[in-house]
């Protein structure tokens, strides 16, 4: 992830390893003129949250996002899990959605998430934001919620512009962002079946809407 950090062009401002991990990744530290600092293994380990550190970190300047009105973004509301922000942006940048918008949810940029989105994070623009900014940036743009109780995704036919949206993992989409909806959605599933994963309901609502429905 490091090194795919320098090959986006982030804005990396320290880069720390040990002498093992530097070496196996001299192919591209030493190519950049980045401030990059040894450390012992004991050190990694403090400064690594993970429980097998690879052995070279880097501290990456927070992007500032870049509004582009693009066909289709995603809008989270409450997500919690860190697992599933990071699916969810990892699924968004194979589905080529760029735009971003959180309500309530989760630090996308803590270390769980930027590992479980596989670099993904590189790769979009997110704006934490309050329900008003959020709307008042997708204003115009059609707000798809995937909810238990809409109409079966399969039936669906969706605009050519539109924004899909996922609620909290236990409490679904926020009475809130459902008065906003434009239309509400759902992922056929067998009786006695409650509910799927956000990440999992994501990418079968976005990769349906993209290539099912065309």
């Amino acid at each position: 992830m490091v090194k795919e950090a320098f090959e986006t062009r982030q804005d990396v401002l320290i880069v720390a390893g040990t002498a093992e991990g530097l070496m196996r990744s001299s192919d591209f530290v030493e190519k950049t003129d980045v401030e990059i600092v040894e450390v012992s293994e004991s050190v990694m380990e403090y400064i690594s949250d993970s429980v097998t550190p690879q052995g070279i970190i880097a501290v990456i300047k927070k992007p500032k996002p870049s509004y582009k009105g693009d066909k289709v973004s995603v809008l989270l509301d409450g997500i919690s899990d860190p697992g599933n922000m990071g699916t969810i942006i990892r699924t968004s940048v194979a589905l080529g959605i760029r735009e971003i918008y959180l309500i309530n949810c989760c630090d996308p940029f803590s270390p769980k998430v930027i590992r479980s989105s596989m670099s993904g994070i590189f790769s979009v623009d997110i704006f934490e934001e309050s329900l008003k900014e959020a709307t008042e940036d997708l204003k115009g743009i059609p707000l798809i919620v995937a909810d238990m109780d809409g109409e079966n995704i399969f039936s669906f036919t969706p605009p050519e512009k539109y924004c899909v949206v996922i609620g909290n993992e236990a409490n679904g989409v926020s009475e809130e962002v459902r008065k906003r909806a434009d239309k509400i959605i759902s992922i056929p599933m067998e009786k006695g079946m409650e509910s799927l994963n956000a990440g999992v309901s994501f990418a079968i609502t976005a990769y349906t809407l993209k290539y099912l429905r065309r």
